[in-house]
């Protein structure tokens, strides 16, 4: 049912009339709709949540184009991002555009869907915030990461499964809880693969994150594993152009002093918590979307 939430996103940007919104939309790559999967595979395929998958898929897009912008980043999934094709403004606004028309659509829903969906959106947008303050020194607090990432990334797929499981008249406590875990641990993955993956694998410049003075969870361990010289080294390299030398530096440090294992063993804690409680809700089919949170290569 992923084609109908397709569908009806382009139903909703063609009831702008505007074809410059047509067609700005279809520069952007759908990636893997995880967060409309997540509310079809809780609440089912009626109209309702269709309608909500759209929308939560929406405000995500306009997220990851205000992102881009902040972030500098001019590659999405391997392909020009819309700030490199049309400039930072025209990202900025489309992404406004996403924004509201999605928060517009929401009143066809319920008042207590669009609470979530909203309280989600200011998270995401406070954790935007955040993650730019703490680019701003090399951070070592392991609780503003996690924090930070919960508000950045966990909030929306948390919304997601919340509000999925109060269409379906399911108590929705467990499931928040599933989505919470499962946007951490998609983050925590995401972060780690920044480092071990190639840029043709990524679709984007690989430390790209460390360049823009990102300290994520991979580095906050490395530096607490590494002698003073290499502590020293390390923070050397905040915010720089990272040169081949220092790549392979960081990717073998990481290896010998088990960074990328427990970052990874991390993550599939949370994600075996999240399985955990929807085998107890009688939601086995949920599992195959959490394990493929951490089984992944991008």
């Amino acid at each position: 049912m992923i084609a109908a939430v397709e569908r009806k996103i382009e139903q909703y940007i063609a009831e702008l009339k505007e074809k410059d919104a047509t067609a700005l939309y279809a520069k952007l790559p759908h990636g893997k709709r995880l967060r409309a999967k997540l509310i079809l595979k809780i609440a089912g395929s009626n109209l309702t949540t269709i309608k909500t998958a759209a929308i939560v898929e929406m405000i995500h897009a306009a997220s990851l184009l205000h992102d881009d912008v902040i972030d500098d980043a001019f590659v999405r999934r391997g392909k020009p991002a819309l700030n490199a094709i049309y400039g930072n403004k025209t990202a900025i606004m489309f992404g406004d555009v996403l924004y509201s028309k999605g928060f517009y659509e929401l009143n066809s829903i319920n008042t207590e869907v669009s609470k979530i969906i909203s309280n989600a959106v200011i998270q995401l947008s406070l954790g935007e915030r955040n993650d730019v303050l703490l680019s701003q020194s090399f951070n070592c607090d392991k609780s503003k990461y996690l924090h930070m990432i919960y508000q950045k990334t966990a909030s929306l797929m948390e919304a997601s499964a919340q509000a999925a499981a109060t269409l379906a008249g399911k108590p929705s406590e467990a499931y928040r809880t599933y989505g919470r875990n499962l946007g951490i641990a998609f983050q925590m993955i995401d972060d780690l693969l920044d480092v071990t993956q190639s840029s043709q694998m990524l679709g984007k410049p690989a430390m790209h994150d460390f360049t823009e003075g990102k300290t994520t969870l991979p580095y906050i361990y490395l530096y607490e594993a590494l002698d003073e010289e290499g502590q020293e080294r390390l923070l050397s390299l905040h915010t720089k152009a990272i040169s081949s030398n220092d790549e392979v530096w960081i990717r073998k440090s990481m290896l010998e002093l088990g960074v990328i294992q427990k970052c990874t063993l991390e993550a599939k804690v949370l994600v075996d918590e999240a399985i955990s409680l929807m085998r107890d809700a009688g939601e086995n089919e949920l599992e195959e979307i959490a394990r493929s949170m951490i089984d992944r290569s991008f």
